[in-house]
């Protein structure tokens, strides 16, 4: 028996660091990480120890006799990584890395954002003892994008909040919730109270399509619909018109297909996870029965994983339609499908869809690959989206690029969401990259004292384990700074930080509030068959936060 990486994968390569045959790849160290989908186990060499699956935060790890049939396929796609990738000769373990030195003091850290790459570098400083972490999020709740980005159905992928408690429950550990840095507290007041700031604020804004009719009504960013229907306290109010039979994404990564997955499936499935009640309520009205994906390349350079396709095929009452002509490949391409063994696998399942039979009734998922919006048709609101055909070129740099052709045509649509990408946003006194929309930095140092993390250090890319990696790479170029003393003396400490947040935000939802929060909402989903349901409203959040009623922590380290 062998254990195998399954959909949820989140590669934060915690099962990487505990395997003792180093079967587990790729890992941190090699050059494919950044870049890939999942991890996968290596079949041959596995020793079925288990460790791996012990170590994993999501739970995406499984004996092969445990999997589902709709799992099966996963025991092809990680045994393929190594036909291509073959392990090095005898067992490679780990060795752990030493520790640094701690002879200056007590290292004080404001991280600023509360979403994984946060907690990630919170984890990461707070592994040794001389270490105090300050978190700051202007949000009521903390988690960013994993509690109002990851679709309801995943929740696997949620339970890697659960490893980011742990490091919550540390004495040395401090979360400030609804402060805001900027109003509440400034950049130069956290610089004076602590040796280093860490910004972890993600890409908090989105990409445009910029063609006409990108603002009529009925036009939206699919992030917006995303915080949506995951109850973002800054997105409960929106409405979305659902009362057309087809709606438009733009866009073809996993956002996309979460977005079309949701739009699709039975709603008495979504009434069991933790989808906001007025999504689920929109949703069970909804008149929606197709929803169309436009790429504007093609299948073999398809932004979604191999993973989040496959899973698609599952849904009950929902099918996946892909024209075969748009699966003829091109030479690049044909390369792209001989080399790499998770490109041959997304081309394959494209062509396994194209060839299922369309069964009358169905909702249906379409794929039009080489598509690229032209304009947003519409007089007042939207009614349709003109598509024009792409062709693959390579340019002088070898790169292939989607050009649009003159062959168009207009599809009737009462939906549009354009799904191309969140975007950083400046943060106040610091540089900016506008180009890239991030802040500039080598190995997440800024300037002195400064650092980031996370998307606004590298740009939107990955899933939700690369922000340990990232975070890893930021913490040790911050721990390098204190240990060789290059970081300033802070004026103030933790008692006198707390004195100005008590005049300042009075009201701030602390750890004890964030824990009557989840609290709450996980009994009211209890009653309801469910794993909790949020409060959206944000002025109700702070308002059972600021009680700080003290829960008892079930599991709690004992010092």
């Amino acid at each position: 028996m062998a254990y195998v990486i399954t959909q949820t994968c989140c590669n934060d390569a915690s099962c990487v660091a505990v395997c003792p045959v180093n079967c587990i790849h790729p890992t941190p160290e090699e050059r494919e990480f950044g870049a890939a989908e999942m991890l996968h186990i290596d079949p041959q060499t596995c020793i079925d120890c288990g460790a791996c699956a012990d170590a994993c935060p999501v739970e995406a790890i499984l004996p092969d006799d445990k999997l589902e049939p709709s799992q099966a396929r996963f025991l092809e796609i990680n045994a393929d990584y190594y036909r291509t990738h073959p392990m090095p000769d005898g067992w490679n373990p780990l060795v752990p890395t030493p520790a640094a030195p701690r002879d200056r003091g007590t290292l004080r850290v404001a991280v600023v954002g509360a979403g994984p790459a946060a907690c990630y570098a919170a984890q990461e400083l707070l592994e040794r003892s001389d270490v105090e972490v300050e978190m700051f999020d202007r949000l009521p709740t903390p988690f960013g994008l994993v509690r109002a980005g990851v679709a309801p159905d995943h929740p696997g992928t949620k339970s890697v909040t659960e490893s980011f408690e742990w490091s919550f429950r540390r004495e040395a550990f401090a979360l400030h919730l609804d402060t805001e840095i900027g109003r509440d507290l400034t950049h130069a007041e956290l610089l004076d109270h602590h040796h280093a700031v860490v910004y972890a604020v993600g890409a908090s804004s989105d990409r445009r399509l910029g063609i006409p009719g990108e603002d009529l009504a009925g036009s939206h960013a699919a992030t917006e619909f995303v915080a949506w229907y995951n109850g973002h306290p800054d997105y409960a109010d929106r409405t979305f018109d659902l009362s057309g039979e087809r709606a438009v994404i733009v866009g073809n990564g996993n956002v996309a297909i979460d977005v079309a997955r949701i739009l699709t499936m039975d709603v008495d499935e979504l009434a069991h996870t933790d989808i906001a009640d007025h999504a689920l309520e929109a949703l069970r009205h909804s008149k929606i029965r197709e929803v169309v994906l436009l790429g504007r390349r093609g299948p073999a350079q398809a932004a979604y994983s191999n993973p989040e396709f496959l899973a698609l095929g599952d849904l009950s009452g929902v099918d996946v339609v892909i024209d075969e002509s748009d699966l003829d490949l091109d030479e690049a391409s044909e390369r792209a499908v001989a080399g790499d063994p998770a490109v041959a696998m997304r081309v394959q399942l494209a062509r396994e869809y194209a060839a299922r039979e369309v069964r009358e009734g169905n909702r249906r998922i379409v794929f039009r690959y080489h598509a690229v919006p032209d304009e947003v048709l519409g007089e007042n609101r939207v009614d349709g989206i003109r598509v024009a055909r792409t062709e693959l070129v390579e340019n002088s740099e070898g790169a292939l690029v989607a050009l649009a052709t003159d062959d168009v045509d207009d599809v009737d649509a009462g939906l549009v969401l354009r799904s191309i990408g969140y975007r950083g946003v400046p943060v106040p006194g610091l540089p900016f990259d506008d180009r890239r929309a991030v802040v500039p930095n080598t190995e997440g140092r800024v300037e002195t004292g400064v650092y980031v993390t996370g998307w606004i250090k590298r740009g939107p890319s990955g899933v939700i384990g690369t922000n340990k990696g990232c975070a890893k790479e930021t913490v040790a170029a911050l721990l390098a700074d204190f240990d060789s003393g290059r970081l300033t003396q802070p004026k103030g400490d933790r008692r006198s930080l707390g004195k100005l947040l008590a005049a300042r935000r009075p009201d701030r939802v602390d750890l004890d509030g964030w824990r009557a929060i989840d609290a709450a909402e996980r009994a009211a989903g209890r009653a309801s068959d469910r794993p909790r349901i949020k409060i959206t409203n944000r002025a109700a959040l702070v308002e059972l936060g600021r009680r700080r009623r003290r829960l008892p922590l079930i599991g709690a380290v004992r010092r």
